[in-house]
């Protein structure tokens, strides 16, 4: 590989980096996690200890999963242990 296209390359892979930043933060300003509305397995992430993440919750609303939803949109989700999170619910 000339130097050309190793710097042709990293050009672009530079590139593809600074997009995927850019709509991961146009996300975190349009999204927001929410705690306990979503159902089993459905979960975006954080549902404890022993787990691995997104897809985790074992049950419908756990209080320590949470589900990215529109910003400002949290609080206003009924679920039938309350109303959506922006922190996480005791169990």
């Amino acid at each position: 590989m000339t130097m050309i296209d190793k710097t042709l390359t990293l050009s672009a892979t530079l590139a593809a980096a600074l997009t995927m930043a850019a709509a991961a933060q146009a996300q975190d300003q349009t999204m927001e996690k929410c705690y306990g509305v979503a159902m089993a397995g459905q979960n975006d992430c954080a549902a404890g200890p022993g787990t691995s993440c997104a897809g985790t919750s074992t049950k419908d609303y756990q209080g320590n999963a949470w589900k990215y939803v529109p910003a400002g949109t949290c609080a206003t989700i009924k679920t039938p242990n309350g109303m959506g999170s922006l922190e996480p619910v005791k169990m």
